[in-house]
């Protein structure tokens, strides 16, 4: 089953005040996400918002000064998806340019130790001897594994994004927006922007105490960490994420990433000049989260912390590599989860909140499956594999649609059912949890059942928002780079695309699933793609389409091409 799908035109606000350098096609565009001038539309540093008003902020700087002046063994506990991988390699470098001379780090495996900081990790941490453990992109949730770790005697920094549940965990010192009681105004850091803060805490703690004798270290030499883990963890692009994202882009685009970035756009074969969010979105991020889906985030990281131009490289193929396994099994368990699908649609409709679960999956891809199928059905997913290879412990992946805080629906579940769920935890749009075996039918209809009592039926129809219809002169290629390069889009802040009818001039199958498309009208003839675009049958003579206008870097030149997000006979 495909789900209804509507394009519906974005309506812009007032024109604002922009420079002459702004073109009046990417004035619109802005003008649509409620920025009216240059400095809303590309908030550069000097605009992010200031620290003051994060709840701990200030303890954990006194806290990490302390173990800093002492000598004392800092050790960064990442987590296993790219913002975790970036966050921690963020942390070490960070800590070590402020000074600290012992700085180790560990990450869990998704297969040994679950999620986060268990008691099971603590105890593997103990062969280090720390004296503070910083959790970064994780903790908030934790509460078994900081107890563990305070029972040894170590200290504990939580730094976090995610919600909090009912009880926090007892750590020394939590940094996270989202903790009650935080006046910090924006709630969509991702974990590799709380860490930047708590960092930026850090060095005004140690300049304040004169511990700078020459040159104040420079943290924004990080900032194509922080660009890559926020892109990658698709959190929403406010302001203040789109300054640290464009800040980050502008150091990768001029060739002064860290080496392992480098190589990894390189293998990626993306150009460093020209990089975007979503070449960090589709080609950086895959790679580096492939090591901890299907191997041990510890490569990742360890990419991210060479600074051995051929160390990198030699990583970076590897996860290269190991990205094209990933992809195969990807694929096998998307047929398999399409095939359980059709075979629930020839009995009856298909639930507005879908489990699926096969004991052959693997637990590392499953949040890719429940994503796809959410894309491809337009309702919440969540999907399901065994922790491990005959286990009797499940983990889950969650993915919602726009309007369905899938946390919330996690947290009403546990509230109504208790000891269903073993854990879980998440966002909005994205969340995770983990439940035994044999409970996962009584889930499943508990599950289906928060979400029919909830999610208002409208939302199941799918909508693509465009920013209207271009002009035949509006497609040339000045247009296609302004738009490129006017980002950062991403999550609250989309990247432009329109609507239009064109004739069909001609059509090919490409790779067996994409469609290119020669499209005319008035006075044009254009090129188009629609990736995975072939469904079997000729495009009609006529067609409205849902597309992004971008520069045809293949041709080269003046070339420009539509990408087909959405394509409708007329």
């Amino acid at each position: 089953m495909n789900p209804q799908v509507s394009v519906r035109r974005r309506v812009a606000a007032q024109a604002g005040d922009w420079t002459d350098a702004t073109p009046p096609l990417l004035r619109r565009v802005y003008a649509a996400r409620n920025a009216l001038d240059e400095a809303q539309a590309r908030p550069r540093l000097a605009h992010l918002l200031p620290p003051d008003g994060m709840l701990g902020l200030e303890a954990a700087a006194t806290l990490l000064a302390a173990a800093i002046t002492g000598n004392r063994h800092i050790v960064v506990v990442g987590d296993f998806d790219c913002d975790g991988a970036t966050a921690c390699a963020l942390g070490v470098r960070g800590l070590r340019q402020l000074g600290a001379r012992r700085v180790s780090h560990a990450v869990p495996n998704r297969i040994t130790h679950g999620y986060g900081l268990s008691p099971s990790l603590v105890e593997e941490l103990a062969t280090l001897e720390p004296d503070l453990l910083v959790t970064v992109d994780h903790g908030i949730a934790c509460n078994a594994g900081v107890a563990a770790a305070r029972a040894r005697g170590w200290q504990v920094l939580v730094t976090d994004h995610h919600l909090p549940g009912e009880a926090l965990p007892d750590a020394d010192v939590i940094v996270d927006p989202n903790q009650p009681g935080d006046r910090f105004p924006s709630k969509v850091l991702a974990g590799v922007g709380v860490m930047f803060y708590v960092l930026l805490a850090l060095r005004r703690h140690l300049r304040a105490q004169g511990a700078f004798a020459d040159a104040v270290p420079d943290l924004g030499v990080l900032l194509d960490l922080v660009a890559v883990g926020t892109v990658a963890d698709l959190v929403p692009l406010d302001a203040n994420n789109r300054a640290l994202v464009a800040a980050g882009l502008r150091r990768l685009r001029a060739g002064q990433g860290c080496a392992g970035l480098n190589a990894l756009a390189e293998v990626s074969r993306r150009a460093p000049g020209r990089l975007t969010a979503a070449d960090i979105g589709y080609a950086i991020a895959p790679r580096l989260n492939a090591a901890g889906r299907l191997e041990d985030m510890a490569l990742g990281i360890e990419c991210l912390l060479t600074d051995d131009a051929g160390q990198a490289r030699e990583i970076a193929a590897t996860l290269d590599a190991i990205n094209s396994e990933r992809r195969a099994v990807q694929q096998q368990m998307i047929d398999e989860a399409e095939a359980a699908i059709e075979r629930v649609a020839l009995g009856e409709a298909v639930p507005v909140g879908l489990c699926l679960h096969d004991p052959d999956w693997h637990p590392g891809v499953v949040g890719l499956v429940a994503s796809k199928m959410k894309e491809r059905l337009h309702r919440p997913v969540i999907a399901f594999a065994p922790s491990e290879p005959g286990s009797d412990s499940l983990r889950g992946s969650a993915r919602s649609i726009p309007g369905f805080h899938i946390r919330d629906a996690l947290a009403d579940v546990a509230a109504r059912h208790p000891g269903l769920v073993e854990r879980f935890g998440g966002h909005a749009m994205a969340a995770g949890l983990s439940l035994h075996a044999d409970r996962f039918d009584a889930f499943r209809d508990a599950f289906q059942a928060a979400v029919a009592a909830t999610l208002p039926p409208e939302l199941l129809a799918a909508e693509v928002l465009s920013d209207g219809a271009l002009e035949a002169d509006d497609f040339v290629r000045a247009n296609a780079e302004a738009l490129r390069d006017g980002g950062p889009w991403g999550q609250g802040f989309p990247e432009p695309q329109f609507d239009g009818e064109f004739d069909v001039l001609g059509w090919r199958v490409l790779g067996e699933r994409h469609l290119k498309l020669e499209l005319g009208g008035p006075g044009m003839r254009l090129n188009a793609i629609h990736f995975g675009g072939w469904d079997g049958t000729q495009p009609p003579p006529r067609v409205r389409i849902a597309y992004r206008l971008e520069p045809d870097d293949y041709r080269g030149g003046d070339a420009i091409q539509l990408v087909v997000v959405h394509r409708e006979p007329v």
